[in-house]
């Protein structure tokens, strides 16, 4: 029995710390573009009716975020909106820093992220067409934990962003 008991506790000791090293040495290559080599990536798009000002004022907003999209809670923005500075939220459980890398007034908003496990590039574009804003984002997502769990991250990631698309309709279309 007590030789059970020690193994368990090598076995549990050695998966932590592989982890931390993984967590530790693990870089990433941050970009405007999402990496087209990611284990986990998707593109998705929703047609609005409403001016892109008003969709990209909504999205730029992200302190007000998990007032219209659930999924997201306590949004923070560190200082303005602008290339360059960070926003800290939680979503599916995790705490993410982003970076915003893209700040484009009407047109263009785009960040990356870090979270356990996992590092996210994501870009959301407004285009106007007939008086009407497309929204189409892309996002792509590497990490040891993410290679390990592709396939149900990429089946969240692909749900997530439909959620989100849909909330940001209904409020952007709001009067």
């Amino acid at each position: 029995m007590k030789m059970l008991v020690y193994s368990l506790i090598l076995i549990v000791g050695t998966l932590a710390v592989t982890i931390a090293l993984l967590e530790v040495f693990s870089s990433y290559t941050v970009s405007e573009s999402i990496n087209k080599e990611a284990p986990v990536k998707t593109y998705q798009e929703i047609t609005i009716d409403a001016p892109p000002q008003k969709v990209y004022q909504i999205m730029s907003d992200i302190d007000h975020w998990s007032e219209w999209h659930g999924d997201v809670q306590d949004p923070k923005l560190n200082g303005p909106f602008r290339k360059g500075n960070s926003f800290d939220w939680k979503s599916g459980g995790l705490t993410i820093h982003s970076t915003l890398h893209t700040v484009l007034p009407g047109h263009k908003i785009g960040w990356s992220g870090k979270a356990f496990g996992a590092f996210a590039i994501h870009n959301w574009t407004f285009t106007e067409h007939n008086g009407k804003t497309i929204v189409s984002v892309e996002e792509s997502m590497e990490g040891w934990l993410v290679s390990l769990l592709k396939g149900t991250f990429q089946k969240g990631l692909e749900s997530s962003l439909q959620t989100w698309l849909k909330n940001l309709k209904i409020q952007s279309e709001k009067k």
